[in-house]
């Protein structure tokens, strides 16, 4: 899951101050992690542990209640008897690559996908893009080429993954949605050349950075063998003992 957490703080800087370009520094005093790590981790101690997704995510608030979150979340966070409400928001899709780490199938990785997301987004759009990018990252690091990996997502998931990032980015702006984030995630790192360029493409499109680069990151780590080492140090240095302490769990684990 590192990617995701390194795409998370890379692009965290950017999130309300987009930027059309590729041409940028990685890292900086103002990269730090948000709301899209600290859900990647928390669905981590889940899955260590054997603990609801949903009760993790509600302790992870309150460890970290300046993370970043939407409205929305925060009020599901500290209700007394949390419901899902409807979300279609790219925060069921930013949070969902351990699962494609710790299950051994594809239909496993599916299904706790769509179990991680409909506790809180449980829209159909909630839904598809936490499942779409839990199965590419499945599918990338089980041995799929980015061929195999687009039609899957093209084929299962009906989304359009037509046009390049040369193309999008002029006419791209901030959209949380799965439906407005997701595709253009993915295809950031389609049409990537390592993890970085991966990284670079997301960030580029000058819309909800820090989560397009989570997606787009998680999917690269997988597919491209890790996270260069450099970038995973400095990724790293920016989490707390708590965080860096889950990471390393998992990892051990895999």
């Amino acid at each position: 899951m590192l990617g995701a957490i390194a795409g998370d703080i890379i692009g965290s800087r950017f999130e309300h101050a987009g930027i059309k370009s590729k041409d940028f520094e990685l890292f900086n005093r103002q990269s730090i992690f948000t709301d899209d790590t600290v859900h990647t981790v928390a669905l981590a101690d889940s899955l260590l542990h054997k603990i609801p997704y949903q009760e993790k995510l509600r302790e992870y608030f309150i460890y970290y209640p300046h993370a970043g979150y939407g409205g929305r979340f925060r009020r599901w966070a500290r209700s007394p008897q949390p419901m899902p409400y409807g979300s279609y928001g790219n925060g069921s899709a930013m949070r969902v690559s351990p699962i494609a780490w710790y299950y051994d199938s594809q239909d496993e990785v599916l299904e706790a996908a769509r179990r991680s997301a409909e506790m809180t987004h449980n829209h159909p759009e909630g839904l598809r893009g936490a499942q779409s990018v839990a199965g590419a990252v499945f599918i990338a690091r089980k041995g799929a080429d980015k061929k195999q990996i687009r039609n899957f997502i093209q084929d299962t998931f009906a989304y359009d993954l037509s046009g390049s990032i040369d193309e999008i980015r002029p006419g791209y702006s901030f959209d949380v949605s799965c439906q407005g984030s997701v595709p253009y995630a993915i295809l950031a790192f389609l049409e990537s050349t390592d993890f970085e360029d991966a990284i670079r493409n997301a960030v580029s499109l000058g819309g909800d950075s820090d989560t397009q680069a989570c997606i787009a990151g998680s999917i690269a780590e997988a597919y491209y063998g890790g996270v260069p080492v450099e970038i995973a140090d400095e990724a790293l240095a920016r989490l707390d003992s708590r965080l860096t302490d889950i990471y390393k769990k998992f990892q051990d684990r895999l």
